[in-house]
């Protein structure tokens, strides 16, 4: 073969092979530009202040939006991990073939007793299967009433500011405690700590009863349940846009448990049922991520599972995670 051949040779072979992996990077590149940091614009007709426009910055709020494409191109197991590729029984749910990836032997003796606890399980249950990104109902006789795609925890680590934060769905039995509709996230510090990470901003909490004064003499403060400022020479308080973080100084402030700006409407879906310790199964507006590992922890589902869920699975129904 000519060198000349051997060179279109090598080029196509490439050109296949990475295709689906630049794909990937392209769409990840454009959900990031989604969540840029931008300038917030204040309507302030009323109050006639323009300096509350200069003030404000927008930073996307968001929980863990990565889609599908990106969450594919990342690659899972470690040159350690341990791996396993079988069907599971399918006496109690239909399962997946899928390949397992293990951090060691007592991580793979860890799976086999959760899931062998599913598959002892009695009476009405959810068993979800973190591997096969799938959540299945199944009654009392041991069949399926229903099967949905999941996506399951991304395991990945985040580090900032001296703490650490490892995003895993716990593996074990837990139960529906909760059930709601239209629900509201509270976000945690670890989502301060990834936005403040990704737009390259320092990181604060805010108390409340605590006046934080800024490099050109605005006051930052709480009162009541909202987070506000006062501008320099003056003694109104102003509240702050509720869907936009808190951004002043090159600093991200983390408002008080209980105020209007901690908590966020829409990135749980319209329906939840929470197992406790923060994890929960919800709904998400990402619907791309579903069957993928993304989430930091919680199990989330397309809408008209989750609804299906909220409907049929009752308060203190047992939820095996494998």
């Amino acid at each position: 073969m000519s060198r000349s051949h051997l060179k279109h040779l090598l080029l196509s072979l490439l050109l296949i092979g990475f295709t689906p992996f630049a794909a990937a990077r392209a769409q990840a590149r454009e959900s990031a530009r989604d969540t840029n940091v931008a300038i917030a614009r204040e309507d302030t007709s009323k109050s006639g202040r323009s300096w509350l426009a200069t003030l404000l910055r927008r930073v996307a709020r968001r929980s863990d939006d990565s889609t599908a494409a990106a969450n594919a191109a990342a690659a899972n197991a470690s040159p350690d991990s341990a791996t396993q590729t079988d069907a599971a029984p399918t006496t109690m749910a239909e399962r997946l073939v899928t390949t397992r990836s293990f951090r060691s032997h007592k991580d793979s003796l860890a799976w086999e007793s959760a899931r062998a606890a599913a598959e002892r399980a009695e009476g009405f249950h959810l068993v979800v299967d973190i591997f096969a990104h799938q959540i299945y109902a199944v009654d009392a006789k041991g069949d399926t009433l229903r099967k949905a795609s999941a996506a399951t925890a991304s395991n990945e680590t985040l580090s900032f500011g001296g703490k650490a934060w490892h995003f895993e769905t716990p593996r074990g039995v837990r139960h529906v405690l909760t059930k709601d509709k239209e629900p509201t996230w509270t976000p945690p510090e670890w989502h301060f700590a990834e936005v403040a990470l990704e737009h390259h901003l320092k990181l604060r909490t805010l108390e409340r009863g605590q006046v934080v004064h800024m490099r050109d003499g605005t006051k930052l403060k709480v009162e009541g349940d909202e987070v506000g400022i006062i501008a320099p020479g003056t003694k109104e308080f102003v509240p702050l846009v509720l869907d936009e973080h808190v951004v002043f100084d090159n600093t991200l402030f983390i408002p008080p448990s209980g105020t209007k700006h901690r908590t966020i409407q829409g990135e749980l879906g319209h329906f939840r049922l929470y197992l406790g310790d923060g994890y929960q199964i919800h709904g998400t507006p990402y619907a791309s991520s579903v069957g993928t590992s993304v989430t930091h922890g919680c199990v989330r589902l397309h809408d008209d599972d989750i609804e299906w869920m909220y409907e049929n699975v009752p308060v203190g129904t047992k939820v095996y995670i494998y």
